[in-house]
């Protein structure tokens, strides 16, 4: 068929250009024909072109006014975007929301202006960037070419003497990422999230916030890293969601945080809510139940791997209670373990912290308390904004029991258009939101910032 297709395409280049001899008359209507091709569909065409591929189909521009309009159809290019590594969804989304970088900017009215032919080129010359996703309870790192995180380590966080100074834990814990990728630092820009700490909008908090961005951003920079982007995880999470604006709900290793975010900036005004339960309270909780039932373990990972592989959420805790509902696990190197009501009585803590002997708000009551401190800001004409909730973290509750809590917990005016939304890619989320980031088109554009500016700290104007 491509063959073929060149073939014909010769004869259609051959005709164009003898035609270049004779009157401009003549000359104009060659050059509207689809020569050879012109009694067949459009349609047709695009399908033919589909299957020659987009280096092929690109070269067909070149042959007169006809193909190259017919060339640059966005639904040929959509097409071939559709053969990318991430769904198309989500590179329509990162293409249309994403693409001018922050500020966020809506392109609701410009969407038929987009050419999908050249947000194909531009994003196949992208290098890409390296992504560090720095985690609350370890890190995942990669390249954002890559399907998926190639790692995993510490978080920085929690890298390396707690003692030490923070800029030289960051550095030596960028030195090991890049080591364990074989990376140079000066080839790619790196993308790094951040999880979400000092909640507070108080000066202290903003100052402790501000200190971590610069030991980041100083440690990378000193590494001779060509461009910088650094974004909180829950940010990144909402943007794995194919959203802008909502409230992400982390399950992190310590705490639960739940962040408020408009057009992609965290409303701290507002306020984040943070609960004192964590994944690694929930696994300590189900070391308990095991205990109290006589279950023998050796290793805490056990617990945690049962936790990850037999433990859920229900949407009914006192139905629940009369099932049957044991299920078996082949954990490695200690044999079957099996669990009953201890598999839906660990994660109901979220809900009932008081089972735990924890005293603190029910995830459920945190993110209606969000809700009603976003409803009662007014910060938009629109309260739409705040209703679509994003769970992130390795240990994400049953949508349908969060959003049959907030029902129960909040006035219709709140309530109604509430939508839970579950990890788009499970503790992966925020890695796949950085994964979009780094992926553009326009990357690294407005995203980044570059050593020069980080040195001009007049002109510093940092995405947190």
């Amino acid at each position: 068929m491509a063959a073929l297709l060149k073939k014909v395409w010769g004869s259609v280049m051959s005709r164009t250009c003898s035609s270049s001899d004779s009157s401009s008359e003549r000359h104009c209507s060659v050059e509207s024909s689809l020569g050879a091709f012109e009694p067949i569909p459009t349609d047709i065409l695009l399908q033919i072109l589909r299957l020659i591929g987009p280096k092929e189909a690109a070269k067909f521009r070149l042959v007169c006014k006809s193909w190259r309009s017919l060339v640059s159809d966005n639904r040929l290019w959509i097409f071939f975007l559709q053969n990318y590594q991430e769904p198309w969804d989500s590179v329509f989304f990162a293409e249309t929301n994403l693409r001018t970088g922050y500020p966020l900017q809506t392109f609701s009215s410009q969407m038929t202006q987009l050419s999908f032919m050249d947000i194909y080129g531009q994003r196949a010359q992208v290098p890409g960037a390296v992504i560090i996703d720095g985690g609350s309870g370890y890190c995942k790192f990669g390249w954002s070419k890559y399907a998926c995180p190639s790692g995993r380590s510490a978080t920085f966080l929690e890298f390396g003497n707690i003692e030490s100074p923070m800029y030289t834990r960051l550095r030596h814990f960028f030195a090991m990422m890049y080591s364990r990728m074989h990376v140079k630092p000066s080839t790619q820009p790196v993308i790094v999230s951040v999880p979400i700490c000092h909640y507070d909008d108080t000066e202290s908090a903003k100052a402790s916030r501000r200190q971590l961005k610069e030991a980041i951003h100083t440690a990378l920079f000193d590494m001779n890293v060509p461009a910088i982007c650094a974004i909180n995880q829950a940010t990144l999470a909402l943007y794995a969601a194919r959203r802008t604006s909502g409230i992400a709900v982390n399950i992190g290793f310590q705490v639960t945080s739940v962040v408020p975010i408009l057009n992609g900036k965290v409303m701290r005004k507002v306020g984040v809510e943070v609960v004192g339960l964590g994944a690694l309270k929930l696994t300590g909780f189900l070391r308990e139940l095991m205990q109290q039932n006589n279950i023998s373990f050796e290793s805490l990972y056990t617990v945690r791997t049962l936790k990850e592989k037999l433990c859920y959420v229900a949407s009914d805790y006192e139905a629940e209670l009369s099932k049957d509902t044991k299920a078996s696990f082949e954990a490695a190197g200690e044999g079957w373990f099996t669990l009953s009501k201890e598999r839906f009585q660990t994660g109901e803590i979220l809900f009932q912290p008081r089972l735990a002997g924890v005293c603190a708000m029910g995830l459920h009551q945190a993110v209606a308390l969000c809700m009603d401190h976003c409803h009662s800001a007014e910060l938009t004409g629109d309260d739409a904004w705040f209703k679509t909730v994003v769970l992130s973290g390795g240990t994400a509750c049953l949508p349908e029991r969060l959003e049959k809590e907030l029902h129960g917990s909040l006035p219709p005016s709140i309530s109604n258009g509430i939508r839970v939304i579950p990890p788009p890619y499970g503790a992966d989320t925020a890695w796949f939101g950085a994964k979009l980031i780094g992926n553009l088109s326009t990357f690294p554009g407005t995203w980044c910032i570059m050593k020069k500016q980080f040195r001009q700290k007049s002109r510093l104007n940092l995405i947190w």
